[in-house]
């Protein structure tokens, strides 16, 4: 890696709704192996509020600038974590990217006609989950029979109170970002990704894949974060020798 990369090489990795963290180890192991240090966080996607602590504890645990990664609704967590003063880019993949006021729930509550429907079952005691007769094929049609079984029988309830959790001020407003669109997207439509992605002014990254793309293509997702990555690095030692001129 060159000095410019390595001035800015923590990566902090959020995921989504009904998963964990381990559906970013293939893109950990690209990342590391390229030399950067990567954090995935285990949100336990209770409330936004829960979740943008555990988010924050991670940024703050790095003692260097951070690029912030979201899947899915982990786009909501670091639109709002991405105050941060530590954060310096942020990466949506196949997520939401919400503004101020917008929640998930306000954003998928007017759905665009023939969109498909993501098969979530009637909330459980506050928490929501995907039938898992139709979670390949909603969530992970590009995901190995096996593995996509493994995630819908390894669910992580999503709390309603996560749904319905509003942000305060987008950071995609004041820090750049990148967006990669799932094509094959059955969760959150291409369409509404790309609306999303414009209004954030993000560079975009399209590819074909599933809701789970970070599972079913990483080098993809690893090759977008580390553009991010690098582009923010260059654009901070610009700065740096623009000041050491004055």
């Amino acid at each position: 890696m060159n000095g410019i990369t390595e001035a800015l090489a923590s990566i902090v990795l959020v995921h989504g709704g009904f998963v964990d963290g381990s559906g970013w180890e293939d893109v950990h192991r690209i990342l590391t192996k390229d030399g950067y240090s990567v954090t995935v966080v285990q949100n336990p996607t209770t409330s936004l509020a829960d979740d943008v602590a555990f988010t924050k504890r991670a940024i703050e645990a790095q003692g260097k600038p951070v690029i912030l990664v979201g899947h899915s609704y982990g786009g909501v967590v670091i639109t709002e974590a991405g105050n941060h003063p530590g954060v310096k880019g942020l990466v949506y993949v196949a997520a939401f990217a919400p503004d101020r006021g917008e929640s998930v729930s306000s954003l998928i509550k007017d759905p665009v006609p023939g969109a498909p429907v993501p098969p979530i079952l009637p909330p459980q005691n506050g928490f929501l989950a995907l039938d898992k007769a139709k979670f390949a094929a909603s969530f992970a049609g590009d995901v190995s029979a096996e593995k996509a079984a493994f995630m819908a029988d390894s669910q992580v309830p999503w709390g309603v109170d996560a749904l319905t959790g509003a942000i305060s001020e987008p950071s995609w407003r004041t820090k750049p970002s990148w967006y990669l669109v799932a094509k094959d997207d059955r969760m959150i439509p291409p369409a509404a990704q790309r609306a999303m992605s414009q209004r954030a002014g993000s560079t975009v990254v399209e590819v074909p894949g599933s809701h789970a793309v970070y599972v079913s293509r990483p080098k993809d997702v690893a090759a977008l974060i580390e553009r991010a990555a690098k582009e923010v690095a260059a654009k901070e030692a610009a700065g740096k020798q623009v000041t050491a001129k004055q």
